[in-house]
């Protein structure tokens, strides 16, 4: 008999090497759609138009009450130009906003999701409560 023979009296056992098990890999998420976060001065400036649009006011009514020119609005409210502190507050100022309300209109958009492409803004469908004021 030989030595690996399992009859034989001087066989050896078989090795078997230990392998430990490979680290569970992490739970991967699906990737996200390419999401592209809004630019601030098109988020202000969406804020801004929809409400001078929710007053019914002109261009020109809300740029002569903030003091500036309305194609210079005009381009604050498309997001071409990049306004100082005191130029939005002087636009909110003739809006009846404050900076707070600007900061608040930009989250909302935010949360709702209409600052991505800027299309129309999403609304809920279901009742919707609304307060009166007195």
């Amino acid at each position: 008999m030989s030595a690996t023979d399992p009859g034989s009296d001087t066989a050896r056992p078989t090795v078997v090497p230990f392998r430990r098990p490979a680290p569970a890999a992490p739970p991967t998420r699906p990737p996200r759609p390419a999401e592209q976060e809004p630019i601030w001065r098109e988020l202000a400036g969406r804020v801004l138009r929809d409400e001078r649009n929710r007053q019914h006011r002109t261009l020109g009514q809300v740029a002569e009450r903030a003091g500036i020119s309305p194609q210079y609005l005009s381009e604050v409210e498309r997001g071409r130009k990049e306004p100082s502190s005191e130029m939005l507050a002087s636009i909110c100022g003739a809006l009846g906003l404050t900076l707070g309300d600007l900061l608040g209109g930009g989250l909302q958009f935010i949360r709702l999701g209409a600052a991505s492409g800027f299309g129309p803004p999403i609304r809920p469908t279901g009742p919707v409560l609304m307060a009166a004021g007195y």
